[in-house]
């Protein structure tokens, strides 16, 4: 998979207007204001571009970020705008024709940031093995990755390296590919669905399990959109399969509960986190208005405390009290309702 991977990234595409699909490209995802620091960057980055949605967390000026499967460079690039001149952005992809073009703008970026010393690297390896590039265990606050991770032939490994790489309550944002069912054997082994990031799509339901075994116990979805098969020579092979564009974002926090818990918490927001002046979205089901007290489960008031995103916040309450699962959480008491009397005769089925 890996050669097919490059065969195809590397020499069957020329630019975003040989794909197939657009599973991998998506420009309307783009927000206004980050338009502005694309329009800095070289137009060969930008045409060798194949990504699924946006990569770009608030919050990144002063930190070390990695881009996992960075291609071409252009979230490397766009990231380290973000980053500013006291960060650093890693980029990591295993194409070399890909990382020729990342390498040859270096200059052209560094100018055109403005910066004194170039703020970015480029590193020739692979998401799944992580362990063997110079990066050094818990030494990056933000790892991302765009439309990438679908490709990897090892994601249970991907996700076992980025956890090792963080530091304690750094985050992993990552937009991919992600099938309502399990992928059949003749769509993973389509050379073409493959490279269009379908065939190698994982069944959402095994992503969450690969998520918390690798320790991220609670994956927050941040956004998704459906994606459609419009080449009439490609949709009947995709095995009557339905796929979404995903946005996640991981918190490596140790504890965090497997369950919404709830202890009383809130948080109220500061608005004071750039381009998010009105409200913060943490999730999907996590819109936080500016200056209202907001109730939170106890792994949501984690993920806030104990993150780059604390100084935004302030916090109400603490873990000291339990009263059990958080309202609206999806889950519900699995016993039948019996407050404060006796049980009846149907109660008493000597079943157990």
């Amino acid at each position: 998979m890996h050669e097919l991977v490059k065969d195809y990234y590397g020499k069957q595409l020329s630019g975003t207007a040989d794909l197939k699909t657009s599973a991998c490209c998506d420009a309307s995802s783009v927000p206004g204001w980050l338009k502005p620091l694309l329009a800095r960057i070289h137009p060969e980055v930008l045409e060798r571009y194949y990504g699924c949605g946006l990569v770009a967390p608030p919050l990144l000026a002063g930190y070390r970020v990695l881009d996992l499967g960075s291609g071409s460079g252009r979230d490397v690039y766009a990231l380290a705008q973000l980053a500013g001149p006291q960060g650093e952005v890693v980029g990591v992809d295993m194409t070399d024709e890909q990382l020729a073009v990342a390498q040859r703008h270096r200059e052209h970026h560094r100018v055109a940031f403005g910066y004194e010393r170039d703020n970015v690297r480029f590193l020739h390896g692979y998401i799944e093995r992580l362990d063997e590039l110079d990066l050094a265990p818990g030494s990056f606050d933000v790892i991302v990755s765009n439309c990438v991770v679908n490709l990897s032939p090892d994601k249970e490994a991907v996700l076992r390296g980025v956890q090792r790489l963080l530091k304690p309550g750094g985050e992993f944002y990552f937009s991919d590919v992600y099938a309502d069912r399990r992928v059949p054997e003749a769509v993973k082994n389509d050379p073409v669905l493959y490279g269009e990031c379908l065939g190698g799509a994982l069944y959402w339901n095994d992503f969450l399990g690969l998520a918390r075994q690798a320790g991220f116990r609670d994956p927050r979805l941040v956004e998704d959109r459906p994606l459609l098969v419009t080449d009439p020579e490609l949709a009947p092979r995709t095995g009557g399969v339905n796929f979404h564009s995903a946005t996640y974002r991981l918190f490596k926090l140790d504890g965090l509960e497997s369950d919404c818990e709830d202890y009383g918490q809130a948080v109220v927001y500061r608005g004071s986190i750039p381009q998010h002046a009105q409200a913060f979205v943490l999730d999907k089901h996590h819109r936080i208005e500016t200056g209202r007290v907001f109730p939170v489960c106890g792994n949501t008031f984690r993920m806030l405390k104990e993150s780059r995103l604390a100084p935004h916040f302030d916090f109400i309450g603490d873990f000291s009290r339990h009263y059990g699962l958080f309202e609206g959480c999806g889950k519900a008491l699995p016993f039948d309702a019996n407050v404060g009397g006796q049980a009846t005769a149907e109660d008493n089925c000597g079943c157990c």
